[in-house]
């Protein structure tokens, strides 16, 4: 990685507010449509305390739950320098140690839970 970069992978769920609302796991954007920004935070919330309770894999859940097309790659968005994504992302991610796992962070594209990995 080049200096001053990190490496997160995340967890995204979309909801009635994001601005593009289509996914890899719904197309149509049917199911993203009819979820609201605080049913996206319970199941996210949800996730979140399975992983850090230790009952699943922070890459496995990305795989299976996140809206990104990062699922397929458990969420890692690869390494990634200031300037590079949406603001509140980069301020959770470069405020975490490696390892640590944020709280709920919004932004424009929906809901997110961000592990620092690098």
């Amino acid at each position: 990685m080049a200096s001053g970069q990190v490496r997160a992978s995340h967890i995204l769920i979309k909801h009635q507010g994001s601005r593009r609302k289509a996914s890899w796991k719904d197309p149509e954007g049917r199911v993203i449509c009819n979820t609201t920004r605080d049913a996206a935070v319970v199941e996210l919330r949800g996730l979140r305390n399975d992983i850090v309770s230790g009952n699943a894999k922070f890459d496995d859940v990305a795989s299976r739950y996140s809206d990104c097309s990062s699922a397929k790659r458990g969420g890692d968005l690869g390494p990634f320098g200031r300037g590079q994504m949406q603001k509140p992302f980069e301020e959770a991610t470069y405020a975490l140690k490696v390892g640590e796992i944020s709280d709920i962070v919004d932004t424009d594209s929906g809901v997110h839970i961000i592990m620092r990995t690098g």
